[in-house]
């Protein structure tokens, strides 16, 4: 049986579409999921200055969608602690929470979610990262109603127990969760090295805590499913094209980029570094996603996986959630 399925929306921008349509977009997508009822809850990430990219308002977004969906659970996959004040995000959430109660998570790093210069931008110190944990315990504080800070509380957020999770992609994460006693997502969507060596940390150094009596892992593949191979096959080249693109972007627009200027960077250290980051990619037919997502699901030793959903057009993003659906129920 497959594990519990969720999923991660970056509200991706098209080329050339308008951003208002992009984020139409992911209110079909969540209401769809929220219909077919085999997803657990679905986060949205913070990213700065990233032009592909609509989910930097991320409480913003949560908001919308949580309002035009009914049970799916709603968060951030995640919120970057560092670009915030622990009592900002706790009167944010907790807004949401009172909102939708029972509906809303937060997912929480320690990585700025953009380069140097536009974290100047956010009025960020680039040292705000080391204070991370304390920063974590700041906001279990206000969300639990037993602030550590005399005199100071969110309102709202005071009292509403939003659960929180730690994001990683290294065993600094892991550590951390396991020493919190909170769950632990692992963003091997992106960042596959430390996959296994994390969990492993994670499971033998968790200590129970009032949120959770057992240790939790949601790890993290892109999936692209159709209803036959080629089809998935050819999805699955735009993915990395886009990556490739969005990649050589970073020393300039990805306007710049053009098809020819795509190809001809498969096969440079862009091209590598793209199939690097998408090595826990799962793509094919029903059949072959469901063989994919369970060996994943093993070699995680995932209670749980986070599905992002990177085909290009909303027709095959939709019919990816119908068979992954399709699939859990099944399981």
């Amino acid at each position: 049986m497959l594990p519990k399925l969720s999923l991660l929306d970056l509200a991706t921008v098209g080329r050339d579409q308008p951003i208002s349509e992009a984020l139409a977009d992911t209110v079909t997508l969540a209401q769809r999921a929220d219909e077919l009822g085999a997803f657990e809850r679905l986060w949205f990430a913070e990213h700065h200055n990233m032009s592909r990219i609509a989910s930097a308002a991320t409480s913003v977004l949560i908001a919308h969608i949580a309002a035009r969906t009914e049970r799916i659970r709603v968060g951030s996959g995640g919120v970057m602690l560092p670009n915030h004040s622990p009592l900002v995000i706790a009167e944010q959430f907790g807004t949401l929470a009172e909102l939708h109660p029972g509906r809303i998570d937060l997912g929480l790093g320690r990585a700025p979610g953009t380069d140097g210069a536009t974290l100047r931008a956010l009025r960020t110190d680039p040292r705000a990262a080391e204070a991370f944990p304390q920063d974590v315990r700041e906001l279990q504080g206000y969300l639990s109603g037993e602030t550590l800070i005399d005199g100071i509380h969110a309102y709202p957020g005071r009292g509403t127990g939003v659960p929180l999770y730690i994001l990683g992609s290294s065993l600094f994460g892991a550590q951390l969760a396991a020493a919190y006693g909170l769950p632990y997502a692992f963003a091997s969507h992106f960042a596959p090295d430390a996959l296994q060596q994390a969990v492993r940390v994670y499971r033998e150094r968790f200590t129970p805590s009032d949120q959770l009596a057992a240790p939790y892992v949601i790890a993290a593949a892109n999936v692209i499913a159709a209803d036959d191979p080629a089809t998935a096959a050819e999805a699955a080249d735009q993915v990395l094209r886009a990556r490739v693109r969005m990649l050589a972007g970073r020393v300039g627009t990805d306007a710049t980029i053009d098809d020819d200027m795509v190809t001809a960077l498969m096969d440079t250290a862009v091209g590598a570094q793209a199939r690097h980051m998408l090595t826990h990619t799962i793509a094919g037919d029903p059949d072959g996603v469901a063989a994919g997502l369970a060996e994943f699901a093993e070699l995680a030793d995932a209670d749980e996986l986070m599905l992002t959903n990177p085909a290009t057009g909303l027709d095959r993003r939709l019919r990816t959630l119908e068979i992954v659906a399709g699939l859990r129920a099944a399981s």
